[in-house]
């Protein structure tokens, strides 16, 4: 039975993305499942296996259609050249670096797209270097989006580790932003989102979904946000058959069982769960669109890139994700 082909893009050069990229290909428990195609500089890639001193033969491909070259020291890679021009600086921001971050991410995208690869996994990215560089991002989900002509707001991350889920109703915006952006067409559409996502499975899902301030306001103490947005979204899905709970404070939500996902309405209230409780075995699916993408839970690590500390888990943890699911199934 032929495995299928993971592309994974190397992130930010000047991080620990190619660091894990490198090591998570090497590994058994993803050379059992898939053939994985790295996507990005060669240079930093080269660097990378150097400084970890990782014993790999790197075979550049110009296209994911080409055979995958893969075994316990082989690696394919679909080479890149962001780095001829202008040093590599590792542990450093730069403009190239997020340049180099985004087109790897696009290239592997775009391969996706043209069914050349099952599916796509993207190590860490460095925000600023990204705004450096001059490029308009503020997540993958909504990147993933753009690639493949999705609406933005359509796309959603989801935080997965071991049975767990936790979906974002806002995303890599300030806080204050995101108070505008939770409205009860928004909360709506990520509930319907995230069941026709996990619907698939043939179960009967069951969602949990975060209040917005401090224990879900307690009958309008703390705010009225639960009230007046919240629960009429939460009443709309009912209506639709869907099997929707909360709003519950974010504090205590995560201790519930029965639920097959927890939406939360910002940023920090999905990622310090994922971070507390799976710091480096976290994957970043990417639903709503016509591919399947993940992330990592974690950042580019600058301080320790190059220097043979970084794990490559949660770039295990999503192929895992990716290779045993369809495009509607994570």
């Amino acid at each position: 039975m032929s495995r299928p082909k993971i592309a994974i893009a190397l992130g930010d050069p000047a991080g620990i993305g190619p660091e894990i990229a490198l090591k998570a290909a090497l590994d058994p428990r993803v050379l059992e499942i898939c053939e994985p195609i790295l996507v990005g500089d060669a240079q930093a890639l080269a660097y990378h296996a150097k400084a970890s001193q990782i014993d790999a033969h790197i075979h550049s491909v110009q296209s994911a259609k080409q055979p995958a070259i893969t075994g316990p020291s082989d690696v394919t890679l679909m080479a890149l050249d962001h780095f001829s021009a202008e040093p590599l600086r590792v542990g450093k921001i730069a403009a190239a670096h997020g340049r180099s971050a985004i087109e790897s991410a696009r290239v592997a995208i775009e391969a996706a797209m043209a069914g050349d690869v099952r599916a796509v996994v993207a190590c860490p990215q460095t925000e600023y270097a990204i705004k450096e560089a001059g490029i308009e991002f503020d997540g993958y989900p909504s990147f993933v989006a753009r690639c493949t002509g999705t609406p933005v707001d359509d796309a959603y991350l989801m935080l997965c580790f071991d049975s767990t889920r936790i979906v974002h109703t806002t995303l890599h915006v300030s806080l204050r932003h995101a108070l505008d952006l939770i409205t009860e067409a928004r909360v709506l559409s990520v509930i319907t989102a995230t069941h026709a996502v996990l619907a698939r499975h043939g179960k009967p899902v069951r969602i949990a979904v975060a209040g917005l301030n401090p224990h879900a306001s307690e009958s309008g103490m703390f705010g009225d946000d639960e009230a007046r947005i919240i629960e009429p979204a939460l009443k709309a899905a009912r209506e639709r058959g869907l099997d929707v709970d909360g709003p519950f404070g974010a504090d205590t939500m995560f201790k519930k069982s029965g639920y097959d996902a927890f939406i939360v309405m910002y940023h920090d209230q999905g990622h310090i769960a994922a971070k507390l409780l799976a710091t480096n075995r976290t994957a970043g699916m990417t639903i709503g669109t016509p591919i399947l993408f993940s992330s990592v839970a974690h950042g580019s690590a600058l301080d320790i890139a190059g220097l043979n500390q970084a794990s490559p888990e949660a770039v295990v943890e999503a192929v895992h994700r990716l290779v045993h699911a369809s495009p509607d199934q994570v």
